[in-house]
């Protein structure tokens, strides 16, 4: 199946905010960066669940044959990053968010934010 970058990274963002993903942010890329179109930002509150959202993301995306590409900083568990082709994702223990600062870094980049089901907030 074939998503348009808007729907995986709403997708993304979902499935974040099931596994209790916090401050879950959607930032557009298009025109900022060349990598990808759409950035999914989201924290937890420890290294288990950092890595356990990261592994839900992988696998209900797998289900729709969406793969990722390249996955790093699974192994420390602190700042997980999946990149799903057009959306990166970014899984970050609270304190490393807060110091990596993406928000700020990519000030251009629209925020589409992510109105989810606030079991996750």
């Amino acid at each position: 199946m074939t998503m348009q970058p808007k729907e995986l990274a709403d997708k993304i963002a979902a499935i974040i905010d099931d596994k209790k993903g916090n401050d879950i942010l959607v930032l557009n890329m298009e025109g900022i960066s060349y990598m990808t179109d759409y950035f999914v930002i989201a924290s937890a509150s420890n290294t288990t669940q950092v890595r356990a959202i990261a592994d839900a993301v992988e696998d209900k995306l797998a289900e729709e044959e969406v793969f990722c590409r390249h996955k790093e900083g699974y192994n420390e568990g602190r700042w997980i990053l999946l990149d799903m082709g057009d959306a990166v994702v970014h899984i970050f223990l609270e304190e490393e968010r807060n110091f990596y600062n993406l928000e700020q870094l990519w000030a251009d980049a629209p925020s589409e934010g992510f109105k989810g089901t606030g079991d996750g907030e």
